[in-house]
């Protein structure tokens, strides 16, 4: 299991996610138990995702050196380090349009500009494993990302620090949640322009070919549960690490369900969980992760 934490600055700070009941926005600190705590229940790894207290058209905070990923990853590494961290590499958290990557101007639908996003992701890649981040993870589905990141971190001498690709990331509304707990929801638009179609399985192949060529280390399919298929098609033909995300709204969907009393929320995890690995996963990221180790 990965552990996905959401941190922001602050001193104190442990704020609810009312759509994500358990789970929380925290500061750094907070996140260091949160850490520990996982940790002691046998999760070695957390998956982070900053909440900045300002954004702007770059997203500048995703690679500020002292942005608020820069330094949980550095104190979680002094800490527990022990725990693998991997942080995620995106921009709709950090921009003031909410969407994953530089956006050129005009229009009703959001056009990235594919050349300058490559840009700022080669600049928080950098800074990233500068802090200590053993895996990245780009999942901003920008062309030519993978690359970019590996030829920034080997050219400056991070030839040891792995990608984890969101190489096959379905434009879902399962991500609802997810927008709630990073304040990240695209402010004009949606995200179906670089965010794969949910009937194209195929296309989900070429993109995964595409970022193993370019240097991957392993690949995630996102997500999880809705596309099982895909998690299966994508283990049986590349031999690869194959990471599933098994995403807030289906955390939120079993949890509101078993608040109500309609079905044991535990169990129904355990079950979901199963079939994410039935399907070839090698690492779940869930939501899940504490509530299911519990139970193990």
């Amino acid at each position: 299991f990965v552990l996905p934490l959401f941190i922001r600055s602050g001193r104190g700070v442990k704020k609810n996610i009312l759509s994500m009941p358990g789970h929380f926005q925290m500061s750094v600190v907070n996140a260091v138990k949160e850490v520990r705590e996982a940790k002691r229940l046998g999760i070695g790894s957390v998956l982070l995702f900053g909440v900045p207290d300002s954004k702007d058209e770059l997203g500048s905070e995703a690679f500020n050196p002292q942005g608020v990923i820069q330094v949980a990853v550095s104190e979680i590494k002094q800490r527990v380090p022990e725990t693998v961290v991997i942080t995620d590499l995106c921009f709709c958290e950090y921009t003031s349009h909410g969407h994953c990557g530089a956006v050129r101007k005009g229009g009703s639908e959001p056009n990235i500009d594919n050349d300058a996003t490559l840009d700022l992701i080669a600049k928080t890649a950098l800074v990233q494993a500068q802090a200590g981040a053993d895996i990245i993870a780009p999942s901003g589905m920008v062309d030519g990302m993978v690359r970019t990141i590996r030829q920034s971190l080997d050219a400056n001498g991070f030839t040891d620090r792995l990608i984890l690709s969101y190489a096959a990331k379905y434009a879902s509304s399962f991500y609802a949640p997810f927008r709630e707990a990073a304040e990240g929801a695209p402010q004009f638009g949606d995200r179906r322009t670089y965010q794969m179609d949910s009937a194209n399985g195929a296309e989900a192949l070429r993109e995964v070919s595409v970022d193993i060529n370019e240097g991957a280390d392993m690949v995630m399919v996102k997500p999880a549960l809705s596309y099982l298929d895909i998690i299966y098609r994508v283990k049986r033909r590349f031999n690869i690490p194959v990471a599933a995300y098994n995403v807030s709204g289906e955390y939120a969907m079993v949890r509101a369900a078993g608040a109500q009393g309609w079905l044991d929320a535990d169990k129904a995890a355990l079950e979901i969980l199963l079939s994410i690995k039935r399907a070839g996963a090698d690492l779940i990221i869930t939501y899940h992760a504490k509530d299911v180790a519990k139970q193990l």
